[in-house]
């Protein structure tokens, strides 16, 4: 009997721990819902079905894999500002950002959430390094609060999770769900924040003057790391400045058979024009009340 109790007692508590599982993305997708149906009033801008379902898989696959961190989370939305700063041409500025905090056995994590996959983080680490050490700066020096280590968390899914839910395969999904890792740790350091800030700061007098250099054609055609697309593709192709791009324009035509009529055509791979049509096609009109979303 008592090895019986025993395993009434365990389906108890996963029953109950998948009643909280349900709960919790319901609750999710109520909160997406919602935050969407705000932000698409307030700003005028729709998602098509597919992005917009990608984006809500983000968050239920962000609270399944990271649930444990998600609940250790002390301080959400943390709010780091570094204000009064002065560029070298005079101009004012302030740098601002926000974090996660976990504070856990006298260990203090700051985290920065990021809508990339994590390939690309992990290969293009130096790349979020100088962020975080600002941050870093600013909560350690300016708040005075402790630190032990600062991480990313990439919530943008592989694709074969993304395979997986597409074909609903949910024996898949677990398998690839425990591939995927998330979580990127960023070393921080003190000693180039001030290089840093000055690399802000000179980026500040640059839009001041209206000075906006485009990158080479060279760095056009060179592969990112972490993945298999030219800088391109990547970013110019979802750049709204590209067609007023002298180098966007000259690694276009030499890149493409069609000449000046297909570049001037291209308006984006083949997904972003789906769900451009999809967006506009089938998206109803944006409700008239914002107070409905309040």
């Amino acid at each position: 009997m008592r090895e019986r109790d025993k395993l009434l007692e365990k389906e108890r508590a996963r029953l109950k721990e998948l009643e909280y599982i349900m709960d919790m993305e319901e609750w999710i997708e109520e909160q997406y819902e919602m935050n969407y149906e705000r932000l698409r009033l307030e700003g005028g801008h729709a998602l098509s079905p597919e992005v917009k379902r990608q984006g809500l898989w983000q968050s239920i696959l962000y609270f399944r894999k990271l649930r444990e961190v998600a609940k250790s989370i002390t301080e959400t939305e943390v709010k780091l500002t570094l204000s009064e700063q002065t560029s070298p041409q005079g101009n004012k500025f302030i740098i601002e950002g926000v974090v996660d905090i976990i504070r856990e056995n006298n260990v203090t994590t700051m985290y920065d959430i990021k809508t990339h996959d994590a390939e690309y983080v992990k290969a293009n680490k130096e790349d979020y390094v100088d962020q975080l050490n600002v941050y870093t700066h600013i909560w350690q020096n300016l708040r005075n609060e402790h630190l032990d280590s600062t991480a990313i968390i990439a919530t943008q899914f592989p694709n074969s999770i993304k395979k997986a839910l597409d074909t609903n395969d949910n024996d898949k999904l677990a398998r690839e769900l425990d591939k995927w890792d998330p979580i990127i740790p960023i070393p921080f350091s003190q000693e180039k924040v001030e290089s840093t800030i000055t690399k802000f700061a000179c980026v500040v007098d640059k839009i001041e003057k209206r000075e906006f250099q485009p990158p080479s054609i060279d760095v056009l055609k060179e592969r990112l790391s972490g993945t298999k697309q030219r800088f391109a593709t990547r970013v110019c192709r979802n750049c709204d400045a590209r067609f007023s791009c002298d180098s966007y324009r000259e690694y276009a035509i030499s890149s493409q058979s069609g000449g000046f009529l297909e570049y001037i055509s291209d308006l984006g791979n083949n997904e972003d024009v789906e769900n451009f049509t999809n967006t506009n096609a089938f998206i109803a009109p944006p409700p008239t009340n914002i107070e409905d979303f309040i």
